[in-house]
């Protein structure tokens, strides 16, 4: 007897990219119901299903960074993706942040989950978006289908931007219930008459109480002292020291009422928000970077045959080890203590004492700003030439991408975020073809 055609098996859950076997259901990892979603549009595997951007997808005027989202997820929520079949095809654009009283770039977002664009949707309480794992719910107030009960992607698990001296790029990565990195990038005039290009780059303290809160106050507030103090004519190593101090300022500022340091309070179970930071301002030929914890800075040079360097030092307990001569490094960061940090912003903070330094490339090349969740795949300098395109310095963004693929593709353990800066700036209307 002659089989009925059979339709095309799935090889990878189309709502949360889990792999699948051939007589799978439901997908073993979001419980998604694998008879009734769609297949995946073109490609496969999480790097190829969220790193391909679809028609009409936003990227913000100057940086791209959610309010913080305190509503609780459950660590295994599904994770559709924003470049991916679980994209929803009726998510509004994030309106002109020129044209708002917020920060430029912020996406309009309230503590309850994604807003309705106005006029948008039906007149119900929801966010007037269709569901992106069954295509026919729609997204309640809290970020979940009403139909299906999947959790929706959030506006911070996957953020772009580009610009003609800056990209960045910041991913949740695989194993992650939530994005706790966060950047902020912009281009400013200087007290001469230049232009300062700046990138700020925070990875929050997973240990702590909200992490993404930290690592959101201490990019808005360091971001917004760069611009503040060099249009002034601050020179770019003071105005990076303040806006570090500022930035610590304003994470301490989340700690309950009455927090104290946890040194003087031994007993007490909750870590106030913490994060580390690293930024870079180029002006000019000027490269000033700085930072707190164990976020890096990297120089990469357009020719690889001279020598690229790591231009910041990690706060960590390997790096301690290493400075004393009691480990070597390769010993050292194989310790399971290695990325124990030793600096980072918090109220819990013992002392906060930003390190900055400058530096003038005499060639051209890029300046790689990453959080841990990068370098951990390319520690050394040579391991991050090695993995930067020879295009980096013409195609910024398609760079910044590439190395996220290149964490994700080694794991993706941990949230990714890497901001690309062109050296020199290009000339103002030049940018990634």
């Amino acid at each position: 007897m002659s089989q009925l055609p059979q339709p095309p098996q799935l090889t990878v859950c189309p709502a949360c990219d889990e792999p699948l076997e051939p007589a799978d259901n439901f997908c073993g990892r979001c419980g998604a119901d694998l008879s009734a979603l769609p297949p995946a549009r073109g490609g496969t595997g999480p790097v190829a299903a969220r790193l391909r951007p679809e028609p009409g997808e936003h990227r913000g005027e100057d940086y791209r960074l959610a309010a913080p989202d305190p509503t609780p997820r459950p660590a295994a929520e599904p994770r559709p993706g924003p470049y991916g079949p679980g994209r929803a095809p009726g998510r509004t654009a994030v309106p002109d942040p020129r044209a708002t009283d917020a920060p430029a770039g912020v996406p309009a977002q309230t503590h309850g989950g994604p807003a309705a664009a106005p006029g948008s949707g039906p007149a119900c309480p929801g966010t007037g978006r269709t569901c992106g794992a069954c295509r026919t719910g729609m997204i309640d107030k809290d970020g979940y289908c009403e139909h299906c009960g999947h959790a929706q992607p959030r506006e911070r698990d996957h953020m772009e931007h580009e610009s003609a001296g800056v990209a960045a790029v910041s991913d949740r990565g695989l194993r992650h219930h939530r994005n706790e990195d966060a950047y902020a990038v912009s281009t400013t005039a200087q007290g001469d008459g230049g232009t300062a290009v700046i990138a700020v780059v925070s990875d929050g303290v997973s240990s702590a109480t909200r992490p993404d809160e930290a690592s959101a106050a201490a990019v808005l507030a360091a971001r917004e002292t760069l611009m503040t103090a060099l249009p002034l004519g601050t020179s770019p190593k003071e105005a990076t020291h303040e806006a570090i101090l500022r930035a610590a300022e304003a994470v301490g500022a989340l700690a309950a009422p009455g927090h104290r340091p946890r040194e003087h309070d031994r007993h007490r179970q909750e870590n106030a928000p913490a994060c580390t930071i690293v930024s870079a301002v180029v002006t000019g030929d000027l490269l000033t970077v700085g930072w707190i914890g164990d976020s890096r800075a990297y120089w990469v040079p357009d020719d690889r045959a001279t020598q690229p360097a790591r231009l910041t030092e990690d706060d960590s307990w390997a790096a301690q080890m290493v400075a004393a001569g009691l480990m070597s490094e390769a010993e050292a960061y194989a310790d399971e203590r290695a990325h124990a940090i030793t600096g980072w912003l918090g109220a819990d903070a013992y002392e906060i004492e930003p390190h900055t330094a400058s530096f003038h490339p005499d060639r051209p090349g890029v300046v790689v700003v990453c959080t841990d969740g990068l370098w951990n795949y390319a520690e050394s300098a040579e391991e991050m030439a090695a993995v930067v395109p020879p295009d980096a310095r013409s195609r910024p963004l398609e760079c910044a991408r590439h190395l996220l693929g290149h964490a994700l593709d080694g794991g993706g353990h941990d949230n990714v975020t890497v901001a690309v800066l062109p050296f020199p700036t290009p000339s103002e209307g030049a940018g990634s073809a």
